[in-house]
């Protein structure tokens, strides 16, 4: 079937009952005329009869036809699931028609009238209204059949978008769109490939009626506060929310494939924010970086964004052998492709080894140094005291030794906010750290120390986000350790950037704060996933819902509530956040 036969489908689908009601009669009112003139050329063998004098019989027959019919309820048939008794209506009507032609040429009289062409006209009227339903009930049918595997999906956006997301749903096998949602109240009503645009309001009525479980959100270029109001409303029915990433994917024809899931920062509804150029080279352009931690979230994420600040070298360290060999490859396909002049090199070990340490910063005359090498789970630390401290604090130290050993010009801790005012290990080992470095700061001025601390960074590997995620995908239960806990979140790139820019900043012995905006309540964002999953949630008050939320209790050491600031002292930079 051609895209311009399914777009007539769905056009003609997306009608009004009354509105195809309307269609129906003006077909009869054209082919019962019509039929009547089919007579006369069959009954006198030419394809131009002379009728005019019979004009009283094609208006007789206009007029009772369309009564009839409607009398006989033949339109009110479902044209898809026409049968016998659509039929019987067709040849009754027909029947009464001929009837009352045969009348008004008696009648009137018409003089020269073939007494034939009533029956003539019956058996054309049969095969002219009959054919023709029966045809287009064939061809929906096939239609639907073609569509049957298909789902139906709703794309909220009827802008450029938008359009091309349906054109590229159009030309794959999975999915249908069935309507346009958009909140420009001058798009409501049109026809766009055949699709109607509706606005908000009508989603409820169109979920049902359709069927649809999917809502993809074609809004690339909205703020993120539009983004994350659209998203709220859409929470309250059970469809699965996807979106584009952004407007390269469509120009790239990979929109449909790319198609993502709804995530916690679209929920923040945080913008982006631009990082400032100047302090992104202060600590990176021509300088020898080393990051260490370079194979976990925040340690890969902080080498695509030095490497790509023109750095004259960028080592890499980690004692995961995996997660490093994964971020060399990386970094070495980006100066590939990027055509970058950056050597990269691996480096395999912990910070444990001073010696290691000592060799690698004096050896490649290191400028700037990203602590990110941490052990960072709660839990885990919590359970193993020792090996906490060793790599956290220890680890810090010796890190830090060699910096000034090897006449480093920046070393910048990656914290946390579990340091503040800490109830665990984890949080207290990086206190200590904290605390080392800006002890260390008082006896040497050739090596700036800072450290910048950030609450939960989304998509960090043991986060609660994915956990989350892995939950919904297994039919639950979500596992929230307390009705009121809540976090701060913050994307891996951006505080990636934040901490590059804030070290070009720091002046020594520097904690620099990361506005985490808001803090999240951790029940509200498991509601939340679960609804844009389009799932239902499972309680007391809907006991028929899908996946069910339960409350654990807060682990050894955890807090309810995450702070930033030990006490109220902190002061802007030169960069917003």
């Amino acid at each position: 079937m051609s895209d311009s036969q399914s777009r007539l489908t769905r056009l003609f689908e997306s009608l009004s009952r009354r509105r195809k009601r309307i269609v129906a009669v003006v077909s009869d009112l054209v082919m019962i005329p019509f039929a009547l003139w089919t007579a006369f050329v069959l009954r006198l063998g030419e394809l131009t009869p002379q009728v005019a004098p019979f004009w009283p019989a094609f208006v007789v027959a206009a007029l009772i036809s369309i009564p009839v019919f409607a009398r006989l309820g033949l339109y009110r048939q479902v044209v898809r699931y026409m049968g016998n008794h659509a039929m019987w209506a067709v040849a009754k009507g027909a029947t009464m028609t001929a009837i009352a032609i045969s009348i008004v040429a008696y009648m009137v009289p018409l003089r020269g009238f073939p007494r034939s062409v009533p029956i003539i006209f019956w058996l054309i009227a049969l095969i002219y209204i009959g054919g023709t339903r029966f045809a287009v009930r064939a061809y929906v049918t096939r239609v639907a059949r073609r569509f049957a595997s298909r789902k139906p999906v709703i794309i909220y956006g009827a802008g450029s978008s938008g359009v091309d997301l349906a054109r590229a749903i159009a030309g794959q096998g999975e999915w249908v769109t069935v309507a346009f949602i958009d909140d420009d109240r001058s798009k409501r009503g049109r026809t766009i490939d055949g699709v109607v645009v509706y606005g908000p309001s009508d989603l409820p009525t169109l979920i049902a009626d359709s069927g649809a479980k999917d809502v993809l959100l074609a809004v690339p270029s909205t703020a993120a506060d539009d983004r994350k109001r659209i998203i709220e409303h859409l929470e309250s029915f059970a469809v699965h929310v996807r979106l584009i990433p952004d407007l390269g994917d469509l120009v790239s024809g990979q929109s449909v494939a790319n198609m993502r899931d709804v995530e916690i920062g679209d929920l923040l509804g945080r913008d982006a924010v631009e990082p400032l150029p100047h302090l992104l080279s202060r600590s990176v352009r021509g300088q020898t970086v080393l990051v260490t931690g370079a194979g976990g979230s925040i340690g890969s994420e902080l080498c695509r964004q030095v490497i790509r600040g023109a750095p004259k070298v960028l080592l890499l360290l980690d004692q995961n052998e995996y997660g490093l060999f994964e971020i060399h490859r990386e970094m070495r396909r980006i100066v590939e492709t990027e055509a970058l002049e950056v050597p990269t090199v691996a480096v395999l070990g912990s910070v444990t080894d001073g010696a290691l340490l000592r060799r690698t910063m004096s050896g490649y005359q290191v400028d700037t140094v990203y602590h990110a090498a941490a052990y960072k789970h709660v839990s885990l630390v919590e359970r193993n005291v020792i090996a906490g401290l060793k790599n956290n604090t220890f680890g810090t130290l010796y890190a830090a030794e060699a910096a000034i050993e090897a006449g480093v010009k920046r070393f910048i801790l990656i914290s946390t906010d579990k340091a503040v005012r800490t109830t665990n290990v984890m949080g207290a080992s990086k206190r200590l750290a904290e605390m080392t470095l800006q002890a260390m700061q008082v006896n040497t001025r050739d090596t700036i120390f800072s450290m910048v601390r950030f609450g939960n960074v989304l998509g960090s590997s043991g986060s609660v986000v994915p956990l989350f995620l892995e939950q919904i995908e297994a039919g639950g239960p979500v596992t929230v350790t307390h009705a009121d806990a809540t976090r701060y979140f913050m994307t891996i790139p951006e505080a990636a950037q934040l901490v590059v820019q804030a070290g070009s900043m720091a002046e020594g012995g520097d904690v620099f704060l990361l506005d985490m905006g808001k803090p999240v309540r951790i029940l509200d964002l498991a509601n939340r996933m679960i609804r844009l999953k389009g799932f239902a949630v499972k309680s007391p008050e809907q006991p028929d819902g899908d996946i069910e939320i339960q409350i654990v209790g807060l682990k050894a050491g955890e807090k309810l509530h995450e702070e930033l600031l030990i006490a109220d002292a902190a002061s802007g930079t030169e960069h917003r956040k």
